[in-house]
């Protein structure tokens, strides 16, 4: 029988964070992905982006350090590393469509096995559409990395063949960090980087559903 433990919201924000790359920069969007700023490895240099208007993003601050006038776009406050700037929204969105971000983190209702992402409305009547940024950062940043669990309250995979909520972004996925596992979206489907500790590849494809491509098979 397997024997496995998920990550947490930290672990999984830690797991996020070993893979960007020094100099990078990074949108970290609404919900789970601010976690990422508390990760960055020490040493590593990642210029963290928010789109409302801010570049040079640090750690969330210490309680009774907040300042509310330093806001992210989940209206968190958080902290300005020495050079960062605060900036109006049309150049923010000026940088996100640009092409000047290497990779954004975002939160998901669904993404398909070949990097399709929905994550601005569940389509069901009387939900709140909460599109945001997330289009522009879906297509304009370099990769599109997202952060979520694997499976829903209920049970089901976040993770499906194809999506049956409105899209975000067609093929904009490159990779989907979950609290079970860490997988890379190709032409090909999915494709295993790793997963939990004493979660086999065979248990992990009968909870997605989905036939997965094994950690050592060579990446697109």
């Amino acid at each position: 029988m397997s024997s496995y433990q998920k990550r947490s919201k930290d672990e999984l924000a830690r797991r996020v964070a070993q893979d960007i790359h020094d100099g990078a920069y990074v949108n970290l969007g609404i919900g789970q992905p601010t976690l990422v700023a508390n990760h960055v490895p020490e040493g590593r240099e990642v210029i963290l982006h928010s789109e409302n208007g801010i570049l040079g993003m640090g750690q969330a601050p210490a309680a009774g350090d907040e300042d509310y006038d330093l806001i992210n776009a989940g209206k968190q406050p958080v902290t300005l590393l020495p050079g960062g700037a605060y900036f109006h929204h049309a150049d923010s969105f000026a940088m996100m469509r640009g092409g000047h971000l290497d990779i954004c983190v975002l939160g998901a209702f669904q993404v398909s096995a070949t990097g399709d992402l929905a994550n601005w409305s569940t389509g069901e009547p009387g939900a709140i559409p909460a599109v945001g940024g997330a289009m522009d950062l879906a297509i304009g940043a370099k990769q599109t990395w997202v952060m979520m669990d694997l499976l829903t309250k209920q049970g089901e995979p976040k993770v499906v063949a194809q999506c049956s909520y409105p899209l975000t972004g067609i093929g904009c996925v490159k990779r989907i960090y979950t609290d079970l596992c860490t997988l890379a979206c190709t032409p090909q489907g999915l494709r295993l980087i790793d997963a939990v500790p004493g979660l086999s590849l065979e248990e992990l494809q009968r909870i997605v559903g989905l036939p997965l491509a094994a950690a050592d098979v060579a990446a697109n």
